[in-house]
Parts: C-alpha cells; structure tokens; sequence
C-alpha cells in the first residue's frame, strides 16, 4: 500500500481531538477553520466548565451555526496579514463588524502553505508566549492531517474512476480490491456515492478539492451520455441510516456550479457498508440524478429509495426510451395534451383533481383525454393502457 494513501483514522475525529488539545493548553474555546473558512471543528472548553456566553458574537455564532464564515467577514480577516503569518496573529475587536471580542489567529501551515486557522477568543491577559508556541506546535500536527487528507483524496481519484467505470466481473472486483487496499481500514465503514451532473468540465484541475467538501473521501469526473460529464463522490458515512453528510455534499456541490446556465442535479445512491458493491451505489445515484433532472420536484438533490416508479424506469434499456404510442402524442402540436395526460394519471385518474391542477373545466377535461385515446390507440378505462401511457409519458422525460 501505498504510504501516502494510507489512512486509517476518522479525520473527523481527529481534527476534534487536536482542537480539543489547544482548548486545553489555552484554556480557551477553539475552532478550526479550513483554509477556505469553512468550519472542521470547534471546542467549548471553559476553565469553569461553562462557555461563557459573550464568546458568542455574531461572527463565531454563524461559523458554527452554519459551518462557514461570509465573503466579507472572509476578506475582512485576511485583511490582517494571516494568510502570509507563520505565527500567532492577534486582531482587535471590531464591534461594527460582528466581532464584539478580540481573536488569536493561529495559522495552520504544511510546508509553506497555509491549510487552515486556528481561532481564539482573545482575553486579557491571554494565553503566554509559551502557550502560544505550544499551541503552534499542535497546529503543524493540524497541517500535516490536512495535507494528508488532500494527499489521499487526490490519489485516490484514479482507483474511484476505475470502479465506476469498470466492467461488471473480473475488471470490477480488481478495480474494487485496488481501491480497498488504498482505503485501508476505512473501506469497511459505511459508504455511499453522490452524482452531480452534468458537470462543467472533465478537467482535474476543475474539480472541487477533496478537502473542500464535506464527508468527502475521494471525487473524479465520470462519463455522462455521450459529451457532458459528471462528477462522483464517494461519501463516507457514520450509519448507514444516516445520510446527512451525502446530502450536504450534494448540496454544496450544486452551489458551487448554481451560476451556470445548465440545469443540474445530484443523486445519492443507498449506503452499504464497504466497498463491494459501489458500482452498484453508482448507478443508483446515477438513475436518482437522472430522475431529479426529469422532475424537478424531486431535485435538486435526490436520493434512490425516494424516486419511486423511476427506480424502475432508469433501469431500462436506451432503446426502451421511446414507446411507439406516444409518436403523435409527443410531436410539438400535441403537448398540451401530453401534458393533460400526465397530470390526469398522476392524479390517479381523479377527474376532478386532474381538472383543478390544470386549471380548466372537466369537460375539457374529457374532451382531451378523448383525444388522447384517438393518438394513442388505448383506452383510459383500462388499467394496463393506462399503466403504458403513463410509463410511457415517464420515460420520456428522461
């Protein structure tokens, strides 16, 4: 196994434990913050066993609350020289900008790059000098796990891309034992694979940093139809009913690419505890984004175990995609009544329902639906017609 692939703890709880660690030495509350200013961990330590309340201004109360800070509370930090600080920095408090108490900025670097911060409420006295290098100490402990993290993310493109890619049988199962090596005690938790697509470049140096979403073990840019691409993500999870941090990948995944022009969704395959069936997971968060693409209602993230009758109905085969009913249906001069045909079936042929969702009266209701059963040669009265139509009509969004 490779050495720089090597992990075998939960970062999570490790970040936590070395947080924790400062806390103590300063014996003050700590939080880290990643280069990007998005929460990893905080501490609560108090000398009296409380958080003194007043160290909730308006500032740290939205990094913990919502994970990360704003743009402008962003720029107005750095404004302090941090990124360039190799030791502690202090910044006064600044009541106008949401920081009623003064900070200590421990810089955490790797190498001559900063990875991350540190955060303190700055009391007086403060911590000494000889805390404070202590505490400097545990940050480069901080460093080498993030640069560690990113490292293994980044290696681990390859061995993802060739799971999902690879064909069922033989080239699969080394694909999969390839990536289980490299994951090493990691591969037996619980996992699950989240889809976004379309992506807007298959270009590595495009995609999102490991590091920069949250859960995240690994990421890379899969095939998507015959030009676009899409990007994976496999997700490591705390219980395989829980599904939390895959959506909150999602979720921050579609914001990043939210400005562009094309409609994209993300879909999140059902967990399972390692790594065996991962191909598996990706198509079901394949089949999930497909379906949040068709309908919007199920988007814009969309889990498989919640995208009913399109479990099914992704799982057919390309040249199923069209029914020959539907060839006058689906022609341009004919959409509203597609449309009246759908929404009619949706509503379990309630007419009443049908009627009021479309906004007109029963008879024209009828009337359509007459016209319907003229193009399409079936009989709305039958329950198997009905069940084509509307498989049909399905299907087609997709």
């Amino acid at each position: 196994m490779r050495e720089n692939a090597r992990v075998t703890a939960d970062y999570k709880g490790d970040y936590q434990e070395l947080v924790d660690e400062i806390s103590e030495l300063l014996d003050a509350p700590a939080t880290l913050e990643n280069r990007d200013f998005e929460l990893i961990a905080f501490g609560a330590y108090d000398s009296e066993g409380e958080l003194d309340p007043s160290a909730l201004d308006p500032v740290r109360t939205r990094s913990i609350l919502t994970r990360r800070s704003t743009a402008a509370v962003r720029t107005w930090f750095e404004g302090f020289g941090i990124t360039r600080a190799t030791g502690p920095v202090r910044i006064p408090p600044t009541p106008e900008a949401g920081v009623y108490r003064g900070r200590i900025c421990l810089p955490v670097r790797h190498r001559g790059v900063v990875l991350g911060y540190v955060w303190l409420l700055d009391d007086d006295p403060g911590p000494s000098e000889r805390q404070l290098t202590a505490a400097m100490a545990v940050t480069a402990r901080i460093g080498a796990l993030l640069a560690d993290e990113a490292q293994a993310g980044a290696d681990l493109t390859r061995e993802l891309r060739a799971v999902l890619t690879a064909e069922p049988g033989w080239q699969r199962d080394m694909a999969v034992a390839e990536l289980r090596t490299a994951l090493g005690a990691r591969a037996d938790g619980p996992h699950t694979v989240v889809c976004v697509a379309p992506w807007p470049s298959a270009d590595p140096e495009q995609a999102p940093s490991v590091r920069t979403v949250p859960h995240a073990t690994t990421l890379c840019t899969v095939p998507w139809g015959a030009t676009d691409q899409s990007l994976a993500v496999l997700i490591r999870l705390r219980a395989t009913d829980v599904t939390t941090p895959a959506l909150a990948a999602a979720a921050r995944l579609l914001k990043e690419v939210e400005k562009g022009r094309t409609v994209r969704a993300a879909g999140i395959g059902e967990p399972r505890v390692g790594l065996l069936d991962l191909g598996t997971a990706w198509q079901e968060a394949t089949a999930a984004a497909r379906a949040a693409l068709a309908e919007p209602h199920l988007g814009p993230v969309a889990e498989w175990g919640r995208i009913g009758p399109y479990r099914l109905l992704t799982a057919l085969p390309p040249e199923a995609a069209h029914d020959p009913v539907l060839d006058q249906l689906l022609s341009p001069a004919h959409q509203e009544l597609a449309r009246t045909a759908e929404i009619y079936l949706d509503c379990a042929g309630q007419a009443s329902r049908a009627a009021a969702e479309l906004g007109i009266h029963r008879q024209t209701l009828y009337y359509r639906l007459s016209r319907v059963e003229q193009l399409t040669g079936l009989t709305l009265d039958d329950g198997e017609d009905r069940l084509l139509l509307h498989m049909a009509l399905k299907r087609a969004r997709l």
